[in-house]
């Protein structure tokens, strides 16, 4: 497991069941999620959602074209195996923040464009998601490394 990488870009929406668009830096509260996303609940566990650029390339490797983003992600990484991380792991992002992998995949919403298109979509198997558990900004460059796994080994 490759267990150390970094941001490539922080993605925000105004709406739920579209891309979001990458911006400078987000803000990112405790038990909230990003602060200005559509996706941000302090009632579900899934606060921040995260997606490997790996991951897209699998998908931009059957014809599409896709920015960070595409996939409704708050935080596009390179170098880090997120889908290996454990549920319970906690992964500090920049010089602040603290998440805990909360879910590992999720069912595409119905009607998913990229599905639609080539067939099949990554975020079953592969999106990540976390609680924000220390807040903080995050920027595109900063890195991303495991911290602590559920049973304190690393």
């Amino acid at each position: 497991m490759q267990k150390t990488g970094k941001v490539i870009a922080v993605c925000r929406s105004d709406t739920k069941g579209v891309s979001k668009n990458p911006v400078p830096s987000g803000e990112f509260r405790v038990g909230f999620g990003m602060v200005t996303d559509a996706h941000a609940d302090c009632t579900t566990h899934r606060q921040v959602s995260l997606l490997a650029d790996e991951s897209i390339d699998k998908m931009r490797k059957m014809g599409l074209t896709l920015n960070p983003g595409a996939f409704a992600e708050n935080l596009t990484t390179r170098g880090i195996e997120l889908v290996t991380i454990p549920i319970g792991t906690k992964v500090k992002v920049g010089k602040e923040v603290v998440l805990e992998i909360s879910q590992i995949g999720k069912v595409c919403h119905t009607g998913c464009a990229i599905s639609k298109q080539v067939g099949t979509c990554v975020m079953p198997k592969e999106g990540v998601f976390g609680k924000v558990l220390k807040g903080g900004t995050i920027s595109p460059g900063d890195a991303i490394k495991v911290v602590d796994k559920p049973d304190n080994t690393l």
